[in-house]
């Protein structure tokens, strides 16, 4: 596994693989990492936060994250920068290091990605409420690439916008095996109802 240095973005939300992320950025180390980030090509790291907030301090975070890049980017009328990352491979904190201005370094391992696998047909249903979901959003959903018929992608979108606690989206995150994430998904889609 390689390992790379890479800021990272601490949020309240949890960014899978192949997952579309749209941001509003306001503070002044999230502009610097962004203009960076785009100089430079390359991405930034997202992770659930543990403890602390998304403004201020510098939040702790779990260890698993996913590296994004970002597909998109423009100014909104109230002057806030506006981009769109896609979530691109997960990885693993080894080490941080807080700068002075609240922005978090990290030295991370990259994990490999899942490899795409057919969905079984015990999962149609999964497959079926994810379609659902994904109709009723709008842009960047709208033109994200679908894939109801792999299981990694399933259950990753699953993951991603089904109303579930964000620990447990972080659990599905951490979990390497997608029919395993299908599974418990599938259980909490009929603990949820949605059928």
């Amino acid at each position: 596994m390689s390992i790379i240095t890479i800021p990272i973005f601490p949020l309240h939300t949890v960014l899978f693989p192949g997952g579309t992320l749209p941001l509003r950025i306001f503070e002044p180390r999230y502009l610097d990492m962004v203009s960076q980030c785009m100089k430079a090509g390359h991405g930034f790291g997202v992770t659930l936060i543990r403890e602390g907030s998304e403004v201020g301090q510098a939040a702790d975070t779990f260890d698993t994250g996913t590296l994004s890049e970002i597909v998109y980017f423009n100014q909104h009328p109230d002057g806030l920068l506006g981009i769109t990352a896609r979530g691109q491979q997960r990885f693993r904190i080894i080490s941080r290091k807080v700068q002075v201005n609240q922005l978090t370094m990290a030295n991370v391992e990259l994990l490999e990605n899942e490899p795409s696998s057919p969905l079984p047909p015990q999962y149609r249903t999964a497959a079926d409420v994810l379609r659902s979901l994904l109709e009723q959003l709008d842009q960047p959903f709208i033109n994200m690439q679908k894939h109801y018929d792999d299981a990694s992608w399933v259950s990753s979108r699953l993951s991603e916008l089904l109303p579930i606690r964000l620990e447990q989206k972080q659990y599905f995150l951490q979990l390497d095996d997608p029919i395993q994430r299908l599974e418990r998904l599938s259980a909490l889609l009929l603990d949820l109802e949605i059928h």
